[in-house]
């Protein structure tokens, strides 16, 4: 267990809540003994303050207490390891509604009057509910027929996260290599890891015939243990340390992959998701990930 830590506060750029009232509120509810070493990475965004824990479950002991001393600002609240490997040089992310603020099968749906439908089931399956390979089965199975041109329709309106520019762009500035994976369609991962300069994507293939959907996926379908299994081969490719790597998802499909990094971050996610993860971000947008390694705003790269 590392024993130098960095609690670490962020709060939504767009309505930036980190006054010098929560700061001050955070520093006094630290357990005694602890005398953290505090500053800002942006003003009103992120901030942040090295400890040297002195048990096993004094980081945990700390998060706490600072979050419920918060509990009325809309802040988020994590504590990381502040040891060489905090700057990763892996990225694994899930795309739909991590880095793209849509669901594309949810969407769809909208095209044949089912959003309904196969969004419940979308829910259950991120929820952890249903089995992931059944759920995409299931809802894929319900678009058959429909005209292909809806994807590069849909892929249009398809509007990013804030913060994924930065986050990629800043971490693959600083060496990291930026990996995305999804239980959704390749003929969306391949355009946003394009847009986005993602080094490498993966996904699953929508079966087309005559320009029209099947209903089917090509097999094997990729869901939850095909994103571990990218995120430990790319360690080993790269010839990393399992703690100088990032995942971040939403969804029970990423639970796997979010357990196994050295920094698991749950986004705006399921509760089943956030329960396990090591950081959690509910508030901010994807740079808090940056702020979670250390990286100060005036670091940032588009």
């Amino acid at each position: 267990m590392p024993d130098r830590y960095a609690l670490v506060l962020t709060s939504s750029p767009a309505a930036p809540a980190l006054g010098r009232d929560a700061v001050d509120r955070a520093v006094s509810a630290f357990p005694d003994g602890l005398s953290p070493d505090p500053g800002w990475l942006a003003e009103g965004e992120a901030w942040q303050a090295a400890f040297v824990a002195k048990g096993p479950g004094e980081p945990e002991r700390v998060r706490s207490a600072v979050a419920a001393a918060l509990t009325d600002f809309p802040i988020d609240v994590n504590v990381v390891a502040n040891d060489a490997a905090r700057r990763k040089k892996l990225l694994v992310a899930d795309m739909e509604s991590t880095i793209i603020e849509q669901e594309c099968l949810d969407e769809l749906a909208d095209h044949i009057g089912l959003r309904d439908r196969i969004s419940e089931i979308t829910a259950r399956a991120m929820r952890g509910e249903i089995a992931f390979e059944e759920a995409l089965k299931e809802r894929v199975g319900l678009l058959k027929g429909l005209d292909a041109d809806v994807l590069q329709k849909l892929y249009d309106r398809i509007t990013l996260v804030p913060g994924a520019r930065e986050l990629v762009a800043t971490m693959r500035k600083n060496g990291a290599y930026c990996a995305l994976v999804s239980g959704g369609f390749t003929f969306f991962t391949e355009r946003i890891a394009k847009r986005l300069g993602f080094d490498t994507h993966q996904a699953n293939r929508l079966a087309i015939v005559d320009g029209k959907l099947a209903g089917t996926v090509a097999s094997p379908i990729l869901g939850r243990e095909a994103k571990l299994a990218a995120l430990k081969r790319l360690t080993q490719e790269l010839g990393l340390d399992p703690q100088e790597t990032l995942a971040v998802g939403d969804g029970a499909n990423d639970l796997d992959m979010i357990r196994a990094a050295g920094l698991g971050v749950a986004f705006r996610a399921k509760p089943i998701t956030a329960a396990e993860a090591k950081a959690a971000i509910r508030h901010g947008d994807l740079t808090a990930l940056l702020y979670l390694q250390g990286y100060r705003k005036d670091e940032f790269a588009r």
